[in-house]
């Protein structure tokens, strides 16, 4: 389970910009969920998943992950536990490296540095094994740099190497945001594919509102860093598309646009 708790953030603190984005934030995402993220830009959902990770800092409260504090752990301690995808396709991996390469380092994440060779050639049947499940033919493209694919060939990459290792928890960041609508329908059945059959946690911010009716089993949407609607389960499956657009309209009116 992670858990946020009397989370603060202020943005610029002490100067004339100074914005108190979280004040006594709280959230629960219990293991198993997957759960979608919606907000107009401002809402927090991209500053939640930058605290959850350990890239930006807290001015209060406590983070958890299975009843652990993990408040203070550098960002690449806690990516031990988190795998994250990036929305640009050339975050999160290495264009200049082969995708051998890449996976080798991915399936590094979390041990302890030595003299050996960081390319597992002894594991390269078990890559060849997760790529081929995508059904994209990247098995065959071990040995081509990450840099000469397309963009959704590297966000499918980047989805096997966030999880080729045990983690807690998934963190989805617009990871179909710069990527072209046809591509962006297949990475977002192969991250579906990727939760189910792995029991992930997952986190996934998107401004793609059908994405987040369609996918996963929990549906919040952010406001000026407060959580304005949660639903899980049957509550979540019955959302449309119209009933968040008229929250989103709704909001707009009150902001005066």
């Amino acid at each position: 389970m992670l858990e946020l708790k009397n989370i603060r953030k202020i943005y610029n603190p002490g100067s004339v910009t100074e914005m108190c984005l979280f004040d006594d934030f709280n959230l629960s995402i219990k293991d198993g969920e997957f759960v979608s993220v919606v907000g107009s830009n401002g809402s927090g959902k991209t500053s939640m998943l930058n605290i959850i990770c350990g890239s930006i800092p807290i001015e209060g409260g406590e983070i958890l992950i299975n009843g652990e504090k993990i408040n203070g752990l550098d960002d690449y301690k806690r990516y031990r536990k988190i795998g994250r995808v990036y929305q640009n396709p050339s975050m999160g991996t290495c264009p200049n490296l082969t995708m051998l390469q890449n996976l080798s380092l991915a399936d590094n994440k979390g041990k302890r540095f030595g003299l050996s060779k960081g390319t597992n050639y002894k594991r390269a049947d078990y890559y060849r094994e997760q790529l081929a499940s995508l059904g994209l033919g990247l098995e065959n493209k071990m040995d081509i740099k990450l840099g000469a694919l397309s963009g959704g060939q590297r966000q499918a990459v980047a989805l096997v190497m966030a999880t080729l290792t045990p983690i807690d928890f998934l963190i989805l960041d617009e990871h179909t945001a710069a990527l072209d609508p046809k591509t962006a329908e297949i990475i977002m059945q192969l991250t579906d594919k990727i939760v189910k059959e792995k029991n992930l946690t997952a986190i996934m911010v998107t401004h793609n509102l059908r994405y987040a009716v369609e996918y996963g089993n929990r549906l919040l949407m952010m406001d000026k860093g407060h959580v304005i609607l949660d639903k899980a389960g049957e509550e979540k499956a019955k959302v449309t598309v119209d009933d968040l657009l008229h929250i989103f309209n709704e909001i707009s009116i009150e902001c005066g646009n």
